[in-house]
């Protein structure tokens, strides 16, 4: 018979129920059976005046198993066992350590008294996976706090520190040591009294609230910042119907609320994002004695924007860095910009004063390649031109240590050729931060061919050691992300050249859900940038944006930085205004070239650009240059800001359905050409009747 994964025991005369479902102790199928169990134990037992409710191990109790959540179960319901703790004639306690989140949580709620260790951090969080607490969650914590905060708590998803937690009534007290006695000590300290709190029963916090203001002011607030999202509008509704409805009908609600959350694609694309950042950092078909080596210290070779937010990246993490640049004056210059970050966090309350001191204390620099001769890692972000990563592998080649790892930050050069340039093109890989460096959480780590099993490992690592999300990726042109990223800028362009002007395709992908549109980010990267790019890939007879892009260039139009770009900037304002000049501009390339049609429906502008990014992920999977579709949608999400409520963009043609996404490729490629002949994985996918990527 399979152990329990919940346990009852009597300790000091007062039942102990404990569950052990490591590591976070989900609230699974069969913690739910067993917590009900343990439940009638601790009714009938007659020894026990009391019960408190613990989780072994590291944590109270975690969430709901996300897989289970879809499929039909016939055993103890949620609801069913939070009844059951607030009907006990006994006192319970909850002891709550770790991270008591989501149906834990909610089970916490049910309690009639909950204790929490002084650094235990407390939350519903189902509203980051497109979903809302279904387990009473949204109906108990409002008696609890009150509407606001269990608004704000709910809608954020955030964790609540155990202290402030005590302060808006959500536990009745912090304690500084191991939770289980005291948790026992307060149960017992209970058990004289006749009767005790049930959460549902609560009326005093929310009694203010019914006639307010408060829920449809919040409602314009989500409408103005997170338009697109539905769960935060569920977990409003719900939350409301605690105010003004009794609590068995507002559980009610709160249940078809959370089943409609469920069967909506963007739970579904959320959960999926959820699991394909955790499958990112596991490297199929890896050796299980392959070993990251040992990483004590780091340089950044490049002291310029990538190469400062790359030093702060480390040495936020507490690695020691040497940050190597050409000459003393380039030096001062990019450290002057790192120290002025730091006090940017220090004045916005992210970083006190001695913690800034100890980063900047941590970051030291040279311009002697000497000094780099006992690293364990090199990071090279020197600017991006092959000539000048030849020479400064080599220098690092001749100046590092036996087994030291070179890394270089290319966002699109050819980590073998970077390798061949040293003696050890084993210890060589790519490791691609995105800007700025110090913020963004997404690497591409670029295994070359001669790269080593432990290199990639230790760069894996490493990755997850400075906080970021490492995601493995062949090495071609572009990688994954920028390769993809190339087809989504030339739709753009070409479609700039049809007669859009900038401001409706931004607009037509603003509102469709991404952070900023291809223009806006042509002027935020610097039109200058991309300049260069495109010229390199015309030697290499790839297409890369359109000819338009040379007449910005020689105009001097290189965007924010300028001023001006495919939009104007007022001084000290990065918000992108119309410009006569650059719709003359726009307007005179069309008159040479001639303009094939006089508008483009947002629609297709969406189609067109977002399909460009499918149609050549699919070529990039089937290439194998990634393992899995998800490390493509993890990519553009933490990298691009590809909306994670859309999945990325593998899970939104999957969602959409591929027959579906196929057809319209057809069509472009009729209409278009050869550029958008369609991907043979989708086709086959298709004509076999497969609707998802293939794992």
């Amino acid at each position: 018979m399979a152990r329990s994964p919940v346990t009852y025991e009597t300790k000091d005369g007062v039942g102990v129920i404990t569950v052990d479902n490591p590591p976070l102790n989900v609230v699974s199928n069969e913690v739910r059976d067993g917590l009900m169990l343990a439940i009638r134990k601790a009714e009938a037992d007659p020894v026990a005046k009391a019960v408190v409710l613990i989780g072994a191990g590291r944590n109270f109790a975690a969430g709901a198993d996300i897989y289970e959540l879809t499929h039909p179960y016939s055993g103890a319901d949620i609801n069913d066992i939070c009844a059951a703790l607030e009907d006990l004639p006994k006192p319970v306690v909850a002891a709550l350590h770790g991270t008591p989140v989501a149906r834990g949580l909610e089970v916490a709620l049910a309690c009639h008294y909950r204790i929490a260790a002084k650094d235990a951090r407390l939350g519903l969080p189902e509203v980051k996976v497109g979903l809302l607490p279904g387990g009473g969650g949204t109906q108990r914590l409002p008696r609890l706090v009150g509407a606001k905060a269990a608004l704000d708590i709910i809608i954020s998803g955030d964790l609540v520190p155990a202290v402030k937690a005590k302060t808006i009534g959500l536990v009745d007290e912090v304690v500084d040591g191991d939770i289980l006695p005291a948790a026992i000590a307060l149960a017992k300290s209970k058990s004289f009294l006749s009767k005790h709190p049930k959460t549902r029963e609560l009326s005093a916090k929310i009694a203010p609230d019914r006639g307010s203001h408060l829920f449809e002011g919040r409602r314009d607030e989500l409408r103005r910042r997170q338009p697109f999202q539905h769960a935060q509008f569920r977990c409003v509704d719900a939350i409301e119907s605690a105010v003004h409805l009794p609590f068995s009908q507002g559980l009610k609600r709160e249940r078809e609320l959370f089943n409609e959350a469920l069967d909506d694609d963007q739970s579904k694309a959320l959960i999926h994002a959820f699991f394909a950042e955790r499958e990112a950092a596991k490297i199929p078909g890896f050796r299980t004695d392959v070993r990251p080596r040992e990483i004590k210290s780091v340089a950044v070779v490049g002291s310029g924007h990538m190469g400062g937010g790359i030093a702060m990246a480390f040495a936020n993490a507490g690695f020691p860095v040497i940050v190597l640049d050409r000459d003393q004056a380039a030096l001062s210059r990019g450290l002057a910009v790192v120290a002025k970050n730091y006090e940017s966090m220090v004045r916005r309350g992210r970083l006190d004063q001695p913690g800034m001191n100890k980063r900047l204390s941590a970051i030291r620099s040279t311009v002697n390649y000497k000094d780099l001769a006992d690293v364990d890692l090199v990071v090279e972000a020197a600017f991006e031109d092959i000539g000048v990563k030849e020479q400064v592998f080599r220098d690092l080649d001749r100046a590092c240590k036996k087994g030291a790892i070179f890394a270089s930050n290319t966002s699109t050069l050819d980590i073998d050729e970077i390798a061949s340039f040293t003696r050890r093109p084993g210890d060589v890989i790519g490791t691609h931060f995105f800007s700025p460096a110090n913020v963004q959480r997404l690497v591409e780590v670029v295994r070359g061919k001669e790269t080593s099993a432990d290199v990639l490992a230790t760069a894996m690592a490493v990755a997850k050691k400075i906080g970021k999300i490492g995601v493995a990726v062949g090495n071609c042109d572009g990688f994954a992300g920028n390769r993809m990223l190339e087809k989504y800028v030339t739709e753009a362009m070409i479609i700039l050249e049809e007669g859009a002007t900038p401001a409706e395709v931004d607009t037509a992908l603003t509102r469709w859900g991404l952070a900023m549109g291809p223009f806006a980010v042509f002027d935020l990267t610097g039109i200058d940038v991309n300049w260069h790019i495109r010229q390199r890939r015309l030697k290499q007879g790839k297409p890369y944006g359109s000819a338009l892009l040379d007449r910005f260039y020689d105009a001097g139009r290189f965007g924010q930085k300028t001023g001006k770009g495919f939009y104007r900037y007022e001084t000290g304002s990065r918000a992108p205004l119309p410009d006569p000049e650059a719709d003359a501009i726009i307007e005179a390339y069309r008159r040479e070239v001639g303009p094939r049609v006089k508008s483009v429906s947002e629609q297709e502008i969406v189609k067109r650009t977002i399909y460009a990014l499918v149609n050549e992920g699919a070529n990039i999977l089937d290439e194998g240059v990634v393992y899995r579709s998800g490390d493509i949608d993890t990519i553009y999400i933490n990298g691009y800001g590809f909306p994670a409520w859309r999945g990325g963009p593998m899970k939104y043609a999957e969602l959409r359905g591929l027959a579906e996404v196929l057809s319209d490729l057809d069509i472009f490629h009729m209409r278009f050409g050869d550029r958008w002949r369609p991907a043979a994985l989708l086709k086959s996918l298709v004509t076999a009747r497969k609707p998802k990527w293939p794992r």
